[in-house]
């Protein structure tokens, strides 16, 4: 029995993984906004005549997470609970043919490039007046930013390339558009993001521009923060610490995920880099930019990882201090030349040794908020929870990094505004503070 209560040309977006997707569903969103659909994002309220699921494909874990959500919205079109189920994103794009023949109530599969597929389906029109358009997701005062699609690193481990295709650049011009655009919004913060965004400019201006675009965002009235991430450390285009350095509204912060250290894993994971040169960078971006946080992202159990690689990456760790740091385990994807190797490091100890990095990063974490109790920071807040207001500081990116807590009885803070917050107490990822 069809429920009576679904909306005409209601959709509902569903994203599952990465910032990248996020992206993704905002452009997908105003493209439908534009052709008069009425859409909402993760809508909790099952009214929606029509679903569309962002899925994402990248590691066992995320790659569950979206069959898991298609077979429950495909449940809930068998009991008329929605008419249509599209899905799009890299699990589709990579798993098309097997998706098709296990979850056949799913409508259509879409891969990360079919948008204008994906709008003719829906009888909609692709409206190329609109690229760059967005209808934002995450809060109104900060939005990620995407620079480029695909990846051409030839990385063992990864499966996004297979996903997203080859490095393509959005042209400068269209990106410092984007952004007056945004901060016509009441964007302050734009969180540059990429699959590899020291790329930016090889293919379409034969050279590295990714500090020249900065420059250019950077003077884009309204924006007051912006961050890098997902920067590679081969080849990492060391004008963009002079830029960051020198330009107020740059934060001091950069997200490189360095995988592993020892020279035989970052060999075989295909990193085109060693030890040596890895710590060296990571010294030299700390003396060209002088308080700097450096997040990084780690893999454990990548196959071969002996224990004394293990012990190596622990001690690395412990000695070189990252002001931010995550750990994924090991996820043997298919396609890619990692593939070829033996998955021979059992899940558990994957595990005890993703929690064990974790553990003496927690520590290095401590250590460092310690050292911030009695300091002013200028922080930006995102929201309200409980009896706190929770911001963070130029060394904090949304979701993966430290937050700062306020009382919400003492102070009075506009959620999106700035202020100067004097830290008086400090746990191992969150700082407490005053308003000053």
């Amino acid at each position: 029995m069809k429920a009576k209560t679904l909306k005409k040309n209601k959709v509902n977006v569903v994203t599952l993984g990465c910032s990248k997707n996020i992206f993704d569903s905002e452009v997908l969103m105003a493209q439908l906004r534009a052709n008069k659909f009425d859409v909402e994002h993760e809508s909790g309220k099952e009214d929606a005549e029509i679903v569309i699921i962002n899925t994402c494909g990248f590691i066992e874990n995320a790659k569950q997470e979206s069959i898991d959500t298609i077979i429950a919205y495909a449940e809930a079109k068998k009991k008329g609970k929605l008419d249509k189920l599209y899905v799009t994103g890299c699990l589709s794009e990579r798993y098309k043919p097997e998706l098709e023949k296990e979850i056949p109530d799913v409508d259509a599969y879409f891969g990360t490039r079919d948008l204008p597929r994906l709008l003719k389906t829906l009888k909609a029109d692709y409206k190329h007046e609109l690229v760059g358009e967005r209808l934002l997701t995450t809060p109104s005062h900060y939005a990620y930013f995407k620079i480029s699609e695909g990846c051409d690193r030839p990385c063992s481990f990864c499966a996004i390339p297979l996903m997203r295709g080859g490095h393509i650049s959005v042209p400068m011009e269209d990106l410092v558009k984007q952004a007056k655009g945004l901060a016509k919004q009441g964007v302050k913060e734009l969180m540059i993001i990429a699959q590899d965004s020291t790329y930016y400019g090889l293919d379409i201006y034969k050279e590295r521009k990714l500090a020249e675009l900065m420059k250019r965002l950077a003077d884009v009235e309204g924006i007051d923060w912006i961050r890098l991430h997902y920067a590679f450390p081969a080849g990492f285009p060391m004008d963009v610490l002079d830029v960051m350095r020198e330009t107020k509204n740059i934060c001091n912060y950069l997200d490189i995920p360095l995988q592993h250290i020892t020279d035989n894993m970052l060999k075989s994971m295909k990193r085109g880099t060693t030890k040596e040169k890895t710590t060296e960078l990571v010294s030299t971006i700390r003396e060209k930019v002088p308080g700097i946080a450096i997040r990084t992202t780690l893999i454990a159990g990548y196959p071969g990882e002996t224990e004394k690689d293990f012990e190596e990456m622990k001690e690395w760790v412990k000695e070189t201090k990252f002001d931010r740091l995550g750990i994924f385990t090991y996820s043997h994807e298919e396609s890619t030349s990692a593939f070829d190797l033996k998955d021979d490091v059992p899940m558990e100890v994957k595990q005890e040794r993703a929690e064990a990095i974790m553990e003496v990063q927690q520590g290095v974490s401590h250590a460092i908020n310690q050292k911030k109790v009695g300091q002013t920071y200028k922080v930006l807040f995102d929201r309200k929870e409980g009896e706190h207001f929770i911001g963070r500081t130029e060394s904090d990116s949304p979701e993966v990094d430290n937050e700062v807590l306020v009382n919400a009885k003492k102070d009075f803070v506009r959620i999106g505004d700035f202020s100067n917050v004097k830290i008086n107490s400090a746990e191992d990822y969150d700082l407490y503070g005053d308003v000053v």
